[in-house]
């Protein structure tokens, strides 16, 4: 059994459509994990669960989930629970980026990024903590280095990653007796469909060489996810260069 092993159990992941959250998927199965994937994009969802299966021989559950419907989310562990008898691991990837200088954010596009990155993250924890107590899991949180550090530009998003970091730690110290590891993951870039400030990706925006891969955030999940009788309180993915010109 390798340190990493994750066979019999069965974890959902959060914006599992693309990115850190479908290469999450692909390092759980590939470590034996049952995967449930939620996301909006139920094509890729499809297409995704089924080459999982294919290559590894794991089962899947694909639950078609808004994280900012409350009723989706208590769906998504429902059908969970039913189909696999349980949850082992939660990760809470979800999240989203809109606009950038507060003076001239829309309403929509910051209750867009509040329902999606605290608010869907605080439905689907509070859902999933009962089961996963049950089983002695984990709650993976998928922060961010704008969470740690203060910036100058989209400072409603890192303020969601703050928001994301604290709600972690603080659901450490309440669920940490009842054998519930709980960690976050800090990526900074990665290169992914995720939109920077100007709308572009990072993935057009950053060559092979310049930010992480999403494999390389799912290793840490997965690794984190994989811990028996302890818990990584934190993880952060930065290149190598992140410091080299302060923030």
């Amino acid at each position: 059994m390798v340190a990493t092993d994750l066979t019999e159990r069965t974890a959902i992941v959060t914006g599992a459509s693309a990115g850190i959250g479908a290469a999450t998927c692909r390092a759980f199965a590939a470590a034996g994990a049952d995967v449930v994937l939620a996301s909006r994009s139920e094509d890729r969802l499809t297409e995704l669960a089924a080459d999982l299966e294919a290559e590894h021989g794991v089962e899947t559950l694909v639950v078609p989930t808004n994280v900012r419907e409350e009723d989706d989310v208590n769906a998504l562990i429902e059908e969970t629970v039913e189909t696999f008898g349980g949850i082992d691991v939660l990760v809470n990837n979800a999240g989203l980026s809109r606009g950038s200088d507060v003076e001239s954010m829309s309403t929509d596009d910051y209750e867009t990024m509040q329902e999606t990155n605290v608010d869907g993250l605080f439905y689907a924890t509070r859902a999933a903590i009962p089961h996963v107590r049950e089983r002695d899991g984990h709650l993976i949180f998928v922060g961010s280095f704008a969470g740690q550090y203060p910036r100058s530009f989209n400072p409603v998003y890192a303020a969601t990653k703050w928001w994301t970091r604290g709600f972690a730690k603080s659901v450490a110290a309440q669920v940490g007796d009842d054998g519930v590891g709980v960690t976050v993951v800090n990526p900074a870039e990665v290169r992914s469909e995720f939109e920077t400030t100007d709308g572009s990706t990072f993935e057009e925006v950053f060559d092979e060489d310049e930010a992480s891969d999403p494999e390389e955030v799912a290793e840490a999940i997965r690794f984190a996810a994989s811990r028996k009788g302890s818990s990584i309180s934190e993880i952060d993915v930065n290149r190598r260069d992140k410091f080299a010109d302060g923030f």
